[in-house]
């Protein structure tokens, strides 16, 4: 739902069709800076989507089992996370880039998580392959 809310945030701050031609690597107005947030974050999701299924697929049947029951409970951990994160700015016009980062934050980290079990060297017992 905090991410149905961030996601009409961003679109609501985005001017129509200056995503495909924002410039990210020098934002000059608010506005823009939340658009950048945004596809920053939405950068790091699509990471994360295929790095996940890339975890997914070497689990059998009980491990993806336990992956989607983690992986919800990473979520709703983020998204609380975040809008703790973000509340000083709650209703300012900084709020999208606030959350948006952290949410990126967050989300490379996971990435960087499910990375690091992808690299499990053979015989490692913590690894859950």
């Amino acid at each position: 739902m905090r991410l149905a809310t961030a996601a009409a945030i961003f679109c609501l701050a985005m001017p129509a069709g200056s995503a495909l031609a924002q410039d990210c690597e020098a934002p000059e107005t608010q506005a823009e800076m939340n658009a950048c947030a945004g596809i920053a974050y939405e950068e790091a999701d699509a990471a994360l989507n295929a790095t996940y299924a890339e975890v997914r697929a070497r689990l059998d049947d009980a491990g993806r089992e336990q992956l989607v029951s983690t992986q919800r409970a990473w979520i709703a951990f983020r998204d609380a996370e975040c809008t703790f994160r973000s509340r000083g700015v709650e209703g300012g016009t900084i709020y999208p880039t606030i959350y948006a980062g952290c949410l990126t934050e967050l989300t490379e980290q996971r990435t960087a998580d499910f990375q690091t079990m992808l690299e499990c060297p053979e015989g490692d017992l913590s690894c859950p392959f």
